[in-house]
């Protein structure tokens, strides 16, 4: 029987009949299913939607050959992070709105799940960046499936951030930030600070500014099997540090190093097998052609 690890988003109490079809689905597909603590509560207590016959679990404590993912891409990231490095392939269920990552939509659950139980799904192996300050008190997440930024505080000017790789000084960045991105997250805060988008399967990274101060400044794609130092001056004496969205306050004397992480993610297609399908479905590209 397969076990499957489900996790969802405790905020989008307008998609409750999206929850309790999936639910359903996933009840009357045979699968051994097992539920996020917060998510499990959210359902029963916010939603009311019963979880007669499902296990609960608090992540990252659990033991699955798949977790399916309930919201947006948001979720998914937090999905992935609590998977860690255990190789479990994660099924992502778009209730959220543009869905890269999470790209099954709910009136298509069932036809995803038939696939899982016949094995007819591909997957696609994505790699993180692991994040190290130094500083083990830090509540910082290790790992970055999209993006790492580092951004000035709302009320502060701007920030400047050297940035080393393997050692060797690339530039220093006067900007809002700087985000450096998987080709994962090509697609997410990096392409909306002007950076370019990579296919999932390059080994690289990009460093792309935030508002830089000189226009000359452009985002840089590098491999992926080197060393990122970087460090910060500010007036305010911090700055904030945003992993996959998640953000904390870091003291400026507080040195960030990236590299590429040891395990990867993987992420189940169904239906968006080929990247570029994906690509111009979510962006918009498929216009109409000039006759």
């Amino acid at each position: 029987m397969i076990r499957i690890a489900l996790f969802g988003n405790t905020h989008q109490a307008s998609k409750s009949r999206h929850v309790a079809h999936i639910v359903g689905a996933l009840r009357a597909a045979g699968f051994e299913v097992s539920v996020e603590s917060e998510f499990a509560a959210f359902v029963s207590g916010g939603l009311g939607i019963s979880l007669e016959g499902c296990g609960v679990f608090s992540a990252p404590d659990f033991s699955a050959d798949l977790a399916i993912s309930v919201g947006g891409d948001g979720t998914f990231l937090s999905t992935a992070a609590a998977v860690g490095p255990r190789d479990v392939p994660i099924l992502g269920v778009n209730t959220g709105r543009l869905g890269f990552l999470a790209d099954v939509e709910p009136e298509r659950v069932q036809e995803a799940l038939d696939a899982v139980k016949r094995g007819t799904y591909a997957t696609e192996r994505h790699a993180l960046i692991a994040v190290d300050t130094g500083d083990s008190a830090a509540a910082v997440p290790p790992f970055a499936l999209n993006e790492v930024a580092l951004l000035k505080h709302d009320n502060s000017s701007t920030i400047e951030v050297a940035a080393y790789v393997d050692g060797a000084l690339l530039t220093r960045y006067v900007a809002d930030g700087l985000v450096v991105s998987t080709p994962t997250g090509s697609t997410g805060y990096s392409l909306s600070a002007g950076g370019p988008v990579i296919v999932p399967r390059a080994a690289a990274f990009c460093l792309t500014p935030v508002a830089p101060h000189s226009l000359s400044v452009r985002p840089v794609v590098i491999c992926d099997d080197v060393e990122i130092r970087l460090s910060v001056k500010s007036r305010s004496g911090r700055f904030l540090l945003a992993v996959d969205g998640r953000s904390n306050s870091v003291a400026d004397d507080s040195e960030v190093r990236l590299r590429r992480a040891a395990h990867m993610v993987r992420v189940v297609k169904v239906f968006h097998t080929a990247y570029f399908d994906t690509l111009r479905e979510k962006l918009g590209w498929d216009g109409a052609l000039l006759k």
